[in-house]
């Protein structure tokens, strides 16, 4: 059992492996553990944020967070908080991880590639670089 759980929520398929995900965390959380929720928003090419304005990048950002509350509600009588962050996928996961003093990161890892034959590359670097354990869940869809 777990005190502090950071599930690294993915937005794809509306969310679904994300919510499995929370499920799982809320199963094995220690009563009185929190899960934190942290999804990192990707980087967007400086030519492009130069043609967009400030509204749609606000409006972006509130949409992503509108939809990690929505995950947030799915584990009910369950301690939740929200990290939305930018940056390099990996590097911000494990971050979160350490200001929260996390002693698990959930992560789910997508069909691999031939570069990232076993595990997805932002799971792996996780993996790879985390003080703590790490629960990769395999999709494949």
């Amino acid at each position: 059992m777990y005190d502090s759980i950071v599930v690294a929520a993915a937005l794809f398929s509306k969310g679904a492996t994300t919510r499995g995900l929370i499920e799982k965390a809320g199963k094995m959380l220690n009563p009185g553990g929190t899960i934190t929720i942290v999804h990192v928003l990707d980087e967007i090419p400086a030519y492009m944020v130069a043609a967009m304005t400030k509204d749609q990048l606000l409006n972006h950002r509130k949409a992503v967070r509108s939809q990690l509350e929505s995950l947030a509600a799915t584990a009910r009588g369950k301690q939740v908080e929200i990290d939305l962050r930018a940056g390099k996928p990996s590097t911000q996961i494990l971050e979160c991880a350490r200001e929260c003093k996390a002693d698990l990161i959930m992560i789910a890892s997508h069909k691999p590639g031939f570069s990232d034959y076993f595990i997805g590359s932002t799971a792996a670097r996780v993996v790879r670089h985390s003080p703590v354990s790490v629960l990769v869940s395999r999709r494949f869809s």
